[in-house]
């Protein structure tokens, strides 16, 4: 019998300095994608921004070099870099090598009243996956420089001579400039996507008002510039928002106090739309699921206007208050909270649960927006005729939904007649396919796996939701046959325990109007359905564009590129085989034939291999169209799901063991927002503009 493997002492693994994070990189940036890959930015980034919050700096440079390193430099004090008292190293290789070692835990005179970042883990972490890292500070005219490779420092911080070509060194003031090369033996890609930089460093400079933030792009030809400086802080940010959608006012109502230790900055405006756009941040850092600061400036919002149209006589004693929804139809808010030692819930840090923070946020909301609507009667006016039509639209939602949803409907007794559903009732194996017409709908229900697979043909495009309120969404027949299927009912009585499909999957056909009915659909789910996105339970199915058939047998294709390399491989093959035949041709003839071969029957014998191949494929393997050309071959383009049987719709979009489904997710709510707002409202030059930048960039377009 074999020995059991034992566990004692020995067996306890104990990392040393930076080895936890190298072994766990996930543990610390969040994975070794792209995310991950960017968050080393961001965690030196957010030094430097600390400083600037700290009141310390005035600017941030970002470069990324053209040898693949990314410099992040600021000009305020500079890492203390004396001998650590308790490390008995350099402060600056203490802070570079040592987890959690900084001057944001708390120490009264450290100048950090607030920080985001990691408290102190962020710049080693960078450390220890970078394959090297340059630390550089300027303390009262003299360079420090210290070399790590992986987290191991080259030799001790010393003096170092200025680059008379270097702008940095040669600013005057103190500062600190990390320059790091990500580890290749970590990350699956170390490329740097400029467009993610900018977006976030854009976002962070909104957040830090009066920071200059410069941006420089050094690996191309010729050098790319940006830079970011906003003195009006959020209330830039609420305009910048809300502008594509339409701002029903241009005076934006923008606040900023401290309540005790927490610095609260409040914006908002309300704009030519039907859906709430709040973003909330707590020490710069994006809290996406809200928090206490979110329910404080709802609580605030709701009682003033409440209070505002009593006493302006709109509403009377009688009258029921306005809701909580109501006032956030149309409302483009931004709330930012700076706050010491901000608690959060979840690793992610995707909810601020610092009690502190809602009455903060509530007296300062309160008290602003009370008189901000006293002195600007216009705009007063303009937000509570905005409310009370969202209200009265409210109202009529609420008749169409008790008809919609009538007793019963959810368990089943009430579903649409075009609904073919499965036999399973456990909504964690059940599917749902939403299809494009008919046709497609025939071929689905008749190729589905009855025991968990339900199909809900869609005729023709469905409403636009992005412009219309839910009593009209209500009054359109495939949107009330939609919600019903999905059994969780829709807007504030919403219960998703009760969602009665776990996978959830859009199939249209891959041309113009198939791409068209999936961006209403997502439309759909993101403004009404966005915890089925972020639970994970909405697909995108990926029918085959091509079916390659020879003698029987058929492959698919589900993009040009896949269908060029099947019929390469089956030229290959041809050619192969021809190939073969000439060559025994060869032999039989020189059998027959004992003189040397002479020129012309070597000539005769490349003809007959010419003729030999040219019976068995093409003389000339690719089109002008581009597309490989095989005899005997059949190379059918789907330009529907109708086109398909029932049979070939199975084996290819639907059988679990063969098909392939997309998941939605959404990475950044905010860009989402923004895209959707754009794409699919009212704002016709933001759009014209978008397809303008990306229309060379489109595949699988069928004119």
């Amino acid at each position: 019998m074999a020995q059991e493997g034992k566990y004692g002492a020995a067996q306890i693994q104990v990392l040393e300095g930076l080895e936890p994070v190298r072994k766990r990189p996930g543990m610390y940036i969040g994975g070794t994608g792209p995310e991950g890959l960017h968050h080393l930015i961001w965690e030196v980034f957010d030094n430097a921004i600390d400083e600037a919050m700290a009141g310390h700096a005035k600017r941030v440079d970002i470069v990324l070099n053209h040898d693949g390193s990314v410099s992040v430099a600021d000009d305020g004090r500079g890492i203390p870099v004396e001998i650590h008292p308790q490390t008995k190293k350099s402060a600056l290789e203490t802070v570079m090598t040592i987890l959690h070692a900084g001057g944001k835990f708390g120490a009264e005179d450290s100048g950090y009243k607030v920080s985001g970042g990691l408290h102190g883990v962020g710049v080693s972490v960078v450390n220890a996956l970078s394959s090297t890292l340059t630390a550089e500070v300027k303390k009262d005219g003299t360079l420090y420089r210290q070399v790590y490779h992986r987290g191991i420092p080259e030799a001790d911080v010393a003096k170092a001579t200025k680059d008379k070509e270097d702008e940095w060194q040669n600013r005057d003031g103190n500062g600190t400039r990390q320059t790091f090369v990500s580890d290749p033996d970590i990350f699956s890609s170390t490329e740097f996507s400029w467009k993610t930089i900018i977006d976030h460093i854009r976002q962070q400079a909104y957040l830090t008002r009066g920071v200059w933030i410069a941006l420089r792009d050094d690996r191309g030809e010729k050098s790319v510039h940006y830079s970011f400086y906003f003195e009006g802080g959020v209330a830039a940010y609420a305009r910048h928002l809300g502008q594509p959608k339409g701002l029903l006012f241009d005076k934006i109502f923008y606040t900023q106090k401290s309540v005790g230790d927490i610095q609260v900055e409040v914006a908002l405006v309300y704009v030519d739309d039907y859906n709430e756009h709040v973003f909330t941040f707590a020490n710069n850092i994006y809290t996406v699921e809200g928090g206490t600061h979110l329910i404080g400036f709802r609580t605030a919002l709701t009682r003033v206007i409440n209070s505002y149209a009593k006493k302006q006589g709109i509403l009377k004693d009688a009258d029921p208050a306005l809701t909580g929804e109501d006032l956030r139809e149309g409302l483009t808010a931004v709330i930012s909270v700076k706050l010491p030692e901000p608690q959060f819930e979840g690793q992610t840090k995707g909810k601020l649960g610092t009690p502190e923070a809602r009455p903060a946020v509530d007296a300062v909301t309160a008290e602003s927006l009370a008189y901000y609507l006293e002195e600007n009667p216009s705009e007063a006016k303009t937000i509570i005729e905005k409310v009370l039509l969202a209200a009265r639209a409210r109202a009529a939602a609420r008749a169409a939904r008790e008809t919609v949803l009538r007793k019963g409907a959810l368990e089943g007794s009430a579903l649409p007649g075009k609904l073919a559903d499965c036999s399973e009732k456990d909504p964690t194996r059940s599917e749902l396919y939403l299809v494009e017409g008919n046709s497609a709908g025939g071929s689905a229900k008749g190729g589905r796996d009855r025991r968990f697979q339900a199909i809900l043909p869609l005729r023709g495009k469905i409403l636009n939701v992005e412009k219309a309120r839910l009593d009209r969404m209500l009054s359109s027949q495939e949107i009330k046959n939609l919600i019903v299927a999905l059994g969780a009912g829709i807007g504030e009585e919403k219960q998703l325990d009760k969602l009665r499909y776990h996978r959830i999957v859009l199939m249209t056909d891959a041309d113009v109007d198939g791409l068209h009915i999936r961006t209403l659909l997502l439309t759909f789910f993101f403004r009404h359905f966005p915890e089925v996105i972020d639970k994970g339970y909405l697909y995108i199915a990926q029918p085959p564009l091509f079916a390659i058939s020879k003698g029987g047998k058929k492959q698919y294709a589900y993009s040009d590129r896949e269908r060029d390399a099947i019929l390469k491989e089956l030229l290959a093959a041809k050619q192969a085989k021809a190939e073969v035949a000439v060559e025994t041709s060869v032999e039989v003839e020189t059998a027959t034939d004992e003189n040397e071969e002479t020129p012309e029957s070597q000539e005769a014998s490349e003809e007959l291999a010419r003729a030999t191949l040219e019976k068995m494929g093409e003389r000339s393997p690719v089109s002008t169209s581009g597309e490989v050309k095989v005899s005997g071959v059949n190379v059918q383009r789907y330009k529907g799901l109708g086109e398909m049987n029932a049979e070939e719709l199975w084996e290819t979009t639907m059988d679990p063991e063969h098909r392939i489904l997309l998941r939605v997710a959404v990475d950044d709510a905010m860009k989402a927002d923004e895209l959707f707002s754009m794409l699919m409202g009212d704002e016709v030059p933001p759009r014209k503009q978008f397809i303008q930048t990306h229309a060379k960039s489109v595949s699988n377009l069928d004119i």
